[in-house]
């Protein structure tokens, strides 16, 4: 039967047992990892948050009473303990544990709970079904691994907030029931049972908010802030997650770039203790396409890509002469020493993976150590036009040369894709380093061909680069933005951007996006008659703490490093969430539903 704490108090935590203590009694409480009944004696391993400790129960020490209740525990029972510390013997040193080379002679214990044998191991490094484990999920939390990313976790988001207000900035809360917008997501909507037939929406992101708190005059504004996005799962998102949201009145770009790389610096020294070199690289989005195929560019390996337009006009290779004849590119890799360790099967296998990006197919080139060439295209260049090619890219004996021609963003995409798998495959990254930087000048708009419309690239609030006013009526496709992305490893860390803070300027840009007078008003109508009231000047970022997490962990899943995550069909097996509700709940929301 369990037994309450009858007064007991806990002295410390089962890892902060050390040498120094050798000789105290002290009390103990935590969890059965594992026991081991030697006859005479029963080593237990007590665990809790900060590690685990070996418990002795002696019977030439205790009561028959005393040793049976050490005989009777199991795995995961939960039990508080007295005892005197002692050194091991140097032949039971454990230099697997931090408290390896004590023990804790135990005089007294109660079961405070027992407990079934766990659905799932209680280990780190156990192979349970990811299903099962998130259906037991607080049982999973208590794997030290775990426990591990969750403190680390808590000591992000605490270093972030000390951080920000060491730079300035007042925390602010923001409304969680709010007003369908569109942002670029699906909303999750909330049935208002007040306002028949109304309903509210879940945030996608504070952002308006944090623009009205800029107009209200509160300068500089953060937020740890919970967003809610409608959208399909995978192993970089949830339909609820968390992130850090920022605003600052009468700033540029650089200044907001400031305060962002200062608070991602105190993370990495507090978590990694690792030196960020301040200021980050910065990159414009147009060299990032053209160098990288991306606008999150990995660039922990070079392997930069090229335009070959010149090189390759007039070769004599249809593919390459009909694609610029049409206006599009050519454009290449150089994977040097990849000749060797590509197979003509695995090199068929990357065409098949550039493909898949849109492109019509990939041309290569290997050149062997010998000087020999195997090529889908060699044959149709003259010797000339092949050795100004191979000098241009600089291909060398045991290098490998990849090529694809398309439209423009379609074929540097496709080789910024192929780009980072060679980069994996070849075992080109070096996953010690941590490469940080800004792009900027993204374009402010993007051309929806189902909707045949322009739609915001960032959000609709985004003020474009001063010098490209002129270019949003004329030219809408060569507007830059105000905007900036912080890049990590070829991962984007967030985003942000100068606001529009003029309500005409405002209008014009709803009015790129498609949204008549009328429509702009209705949707965004507060924003606009705020924006009549003097706003001020301002900017922000926000960035996913999650997101950041998992590259912190080097985990492979944002389900990893968030306490209670969906499944990947955003379900909550162990809630077993969503469900059902009840007639009634549907009639006083107004609902019936179409079965």
């Amino acid at each position: 039967m369990a037994e309450f704490l009858g007064g007991w108090k806990r002295d410390l935590h089962c890892g902060e047992v050390s040498e120094a203590m050798v000789g105290n009694e002290i009390i103990l409480m935590g969890w059965v990892q594992r026991a081991r009944n030697m006859g005479g004696v029963i080593f237990i391993w007590l665990r809790d948050i900060t590690g685990i400790v070996q418990l002795v129960f002696n019977a030439d020490e205790l009561d028959k009473e005393m040793f049976s209740l050490g005989e009777s525990l199991r795995s995961e029972f939960v039990v508080a303990v007295k005892g005197k510390v002692a050194l091991r013997a140097d032949s039971a040193i454990n230099a697997q544990l931090k408290t390896g080379r004590i023990e804790v002679l135990v005089k007294d214990a109660k079961i405070l709970n027992t407990a079934e044998t766990p659905p799932i191991y209680i280990e780190d490094g156990a192979k349970d079904n990811e299903a099962i484990r998130l259906k037991y999920r607080y049982l999973d939390l208590r794997k030290p691994s775990m426990q591990k990313i969750m403190l680390d976790r808590s000591r992000v988001i605490n270093t972030i907030r000390s951080n920000m207000i060491s730079q300035g900035f007042a925390e602010f809360e923001t409304p969680i029931l709010t007003k369908s917008t569109p942002e670029g997501a699906r909303d999750f909507l909330v049935p208002s049972r007040i306002h028949t037939g109304e309903f509210y929406a879940l945030p996608q992101s504070p952002q308006i908010y944090k623009q009205l708190l800029m107009l209200a005059g509160m300068d500089r504004y953060f937020q740890i802030a919970r967003c809610f996005r409608d959208e399909d799962s995978r192993a970089d998102r949830q339909p609820e997650f968390t992130q850090l949201d920022l605003e600052m009145s009468f700033v540029e770009p650089k200044d907001v770039q400031t305060v962002v790389e200062n608070a991602f610096s105190a993370v990495f020294k507090e978590v990694k203790d690792t030196d960020i070199n301040l200021p980050l690289p910065r990159m414009t989005w147009k060299d990032a396409m053209d160098k990288y195929g991306s606008d999150k560019p990995d660039t922990r390996f070079d392997m930069q890509i090229s335009t070959l337009d010149g090189v390759v006009r007039d070769s004599g290779f249809s593919v390459f002469d009909h694609a610029l004849e049409q206006g599009n590119i050519v454009c290449a890799i150089t994977a040097k020493s990849a000749a060797s360790q590509l197979s003509r099967k695995e090199i068929d296998a990357l065409s098949e993976y550039a493909k898949t990006y849109h492109v019509k197919g990939l041309a290569w080139l290997a050149l062997g150590d010998d000087g020999t060439v195997r090529s889908s295209f060699a044959k149709f260049f003259s010797e000339d036009k092949l050795n100004e090619l191979l000098t241009f890219m600089k291909v060398e004996p045991g290098d490998a040369l990849f090529l694809i021609a398309d439209k423009k963003l379609v074929a540097l995409n496709a080789m910024g894709q192929l780009r980072s798998k060679l980069g994996r495959d070849l075992g080109l990254i070096d996953k010690s380093k941590y490469n940080l930087l800004w792009i900027t000048e993204f374009p402010l708009l993007e051309w929806n061909e189902e909707h045949q419309r322009y739609q915001a690239a960032h959000h609709p609030f985004t003020m474009p680069m001063e010098e490209d006013f002129l270019l949003m009526q004329e030219h809408p496709e060569l507007t830059r933005a105000q905007s900036y992305d912080l890049v990590l490893n070829g991962i984007e860390m967030g985003s942000g951007s100068i606001r529009i803070h003029a309500s005409d300027l405002q209008e014009k840009m709803f009015g790129l996006l498609g949204f008549s007078h009328d429509e702009a008003w209705d949707r965004f109508g507060f924003l606009l008659e705020a924006f009549k009231y003097g706003t001020p000047p301002h900017g922000g970022f926000a960035f996913g703490i999650d997101r950041l997490m998992m590259m912190l962990t080097n985990s492979e899943s944002l389900r990893d490093v968030i306490a209670f995550p969906k499944a990947q069909n955003a379900a909550c097996f162990m809630m077993e969430t969503p469900s059902a509700v009840n007639e009634e709940a549907l009639k006083m929301l107004h609902l019936k539903l179409d079965t």
